[in-house]
């Protein structure tokens, strides 16, 4: 089989998925609509597909196949790769193509947003901006935190869109309690340098111009999880901003200690979810029962 033969194979086996995503196919310069869409450039064979959801890119070179995404429609310079993998188009059978765009389609499917949305289900909040946090004019919310969270760490973004379509806003505590939190752990328990700084350069930022509420879901829900771990505090007091430290510090002792049992089994079995609860005046102090 040719590589134009086996590239166009795998675009009609993934098209269920691209076709889900609304996105179309970008015809390079002499190709005509409705002839197999690819670029050659440098060795390299591309497909291109955008549509409101991002762009998307099939590229081979040496045998294998890469898949590229932007959130931006028409991007051409700045895709990102999501994975890569062995591709012989000379040998490859009807049965294999078919079972890497499977591999392909899920990968995309992850990425974008695995499950159709219902489009009655809840639209996601707007993010407070770095610039609006900045000049005091806004707060960084919770909703912001599990935001930006999940464009940090993309394989739980699927996690944030389905917590908020479930609940009509986003519950940052069953979030984090249910998936965010093991993400958090693991990076801790590897203590890479560069994976650490990259976590608490955003908890950072969030605590330290964020609102009561998300102050709290960072030293409470996510940080006091750690169970007054000494080597895992230890470890995290070298990136987090002096802000934090006391209070981290004091709410671990506190959810091991006796008179925290009660505020521990809550941060584990949180109430039932209620629409449009009031405004707590001080987070920290409610989430722990004080």
């Amino acid at each position: 089989m040719d590589v134009n033969a086996c590239l166009a194979e795998l675009v009609k086996n993934l098209a269920p998925v691209l076709d889900e995503f609304k996105f179309k196919p970008v015809y390079p310069e002499g190709v005509k609509k409705g002839e197999f869409p690819a670029a050659v450039q440098g060795g390299k064979i591309s497909v291109d597909f955008s549509g409101e959801a991002g762009t998307v890119r099939l590229e081979y070179f040496n045998d294998r196949v890469a898949l590229l995404y932007s959130e931006n429609e028409g991007e051409q310079t700045g895709l990102k790769k999501l994975s890569e993998t062995l591709l012989e188009c000379e040998h490859a059978t009807e049965k294999e193509l078919k079972s890497k765009a499977n591999e392909l389609g899920e990968t995309l499917g992850e990425r974008v947003g695995k499950k159709k949305r219902n489009p009655q289900a809840a639209k996601l909040q707007q993010p407070v901006s770095k610039a609006a946090a900045k000049s005091g004019a806004l707060s960084y919310d919770a909703n912001t935190l599990g935001s930006r969270f999940t464009v940090a760490y993309p394989e739980l973004r699927a996690e944030y869109k389905a917590n908020v379509e479930q609940y009509g806003e986003f519950l940052p505590e069953e979030f984090f309690k249910l998936h965010g939190n093991a993400v958090v752990h693991a990076i801790i328990r590897e203590n890479d340098k560069q994976k650490m700084t990259k976590l608490f350069k955003l908890l950072n930022e969030i605590y330290e111009d964020g609102t009561n509420e998300a102050q709290s879901i960072i030293a409470v829900t996510i940080l006091g999880s750690l169970g007054n771990d000494q080597q895992l505090i230890a470890r995290c007091l070298d990136y987090m901003c002096e802000d934090m430290k006391a209070p981290v510090i004091y709410i671990n002792k506190y959810l091991a200690s006796r008179g925290g049992k009660s505020a521990r089994m809550r941060l584990e079995n949180p109430p039932p979810y209620k629409p449009k609860k009031p405004k707590r005046k001080n987070p920290i102090t409610n989430a722990l029962g004080m």
